[in-house]
């Protein structure tokens, strides 16, 4: 007994410092990525109301810059190394994020709430590429969300061109989980946020002025923009663009891509709710059912490996 003991003591006593303080703060690393998860389900509703007067491009361009305001001193003291990780994780979630601001253009938040949740599936997925192996868990996890997605797919609110542009954005974004986690741990927090933001924002503009060649968008864009508007684009900037993903940056260091992705499959829940409170959106038995299936989908896949 004495010498299980000592082996545990000496074996604690090895662990690398990040791994000391990753299982010493593991509740509140979890708790960091369900409140980001949180704010991003908030943000379903408010890009929904975004999209009546701007376009998927637009929004994503200004809330970074907003964003990049925010961050921009940290982002002037970060390494090349970390400018090199930030712009290659930059440019994926800001495809990513307008994938899915195109779709609300055109479909319900529920709707893209629930087509975005299956990034969870896709990160164990992606995973294959990194060298990971998958189990028959992860098969049936994948078929059932397909199901699910099959089922949401035939409510009359479906919209192909959108749906396959939030799925796309899932899949980015399930991507981007999968290289946070391996870029995190490299370089400080607020250093390869800023420098996301910032390569976001400078993609954005630029898209924004391809986006509105040949258009009156750039023109009319300040003669669209109110009050509420801009506090919505301020939200999106600041709350959810800036420092959400300076948590995430912080958090994922110690939080691996496949349990992330569990606690983010919590955003679907978190929008759907906002979008009941705040749109007076209703599910159709069908998107209830189509749901009920993914989200099931989701825990399935990822439940084994959170009792690890």
């Amino acid at each position: 007994m004495e010498s299980t003991q000592t082996a545990k003591t000496i074996a604690a006593s090895n662990l690398s410092p990040a791994t000391k303080t990753a299982q010493a703060y593991a509740g509140l690393f979890s708790l960091s990525l369900l409140l980001v998860t949180l704010v991003w389900g908030s943000t379903v509703p408010v890009l929904k109301v975004a999209a009546v007067s701007l376009s998927g491009v637009e929004i994503s361009a200004l809330r970074f810059v907003i964003a990049a305001a925010c961050l921009l001193p940290w982002a002037m003291r970060a390494s090349p190394q970390a400018w090199r990780d930030g712009a290659s994780l930059g440019a994926l979630v800001l495809g990513a994020y307008v994938a899915q601001a195109y779709g609300l253009q055109f479909i319900s938040s529920n709707r893209s709430a629930f087509l975005t949740s299956p990034n969870v599936l896709m990160v164990p997925l992606f995973g294959l590429a990194f060298g990971n192996r998958i189990s028959w868990r992860i098969l049936l996890s994948t078929a059932l969300a397909c199901c699910g997605i099959g089922l949401m797919s035939w409510d009359g609110d479906g919209h192909l061109l959108a749906d396959v542009a939030t799925l796309l954005g899932a899949a980015g974004y399930a991507l981007y989980v999968i290289l946070l986690s391996r870029c995190a741990a490299r370089h400080r927090a607020q250093h390869l946020a800023a420098t996301q933001i910032v390569c976001m924002a400078v993609l954005g503009c630029l898209w924004m002025v391809l986006d509105s060649a040949n258009t009156d968008r750039l023109q009319t864009l300040g003669g669209r923009l109110d009050l509420n508007l801009v506090a919505s684009l301020v939200y999106l900037g600041v709350v959810a663009s800036a420092g959400m993903l300076f948590l995430q940056a912080f958090a994922q260091r110690y939080v691996s891509a496949d349990k992330a992705a569990l606690i983010y499959a919590m955003e679907p829940i978190f929008a759907a709710l906002f979008a009941w409170w705040w749109l007076s959106e209703v599910l159709t038995v069908k998107a209830v059912l189509g749901g009920v299936m993914v989200v099931g989908a989701v825990v399935l896949c990822e439940w084994r490996s959170s009792k690890r």
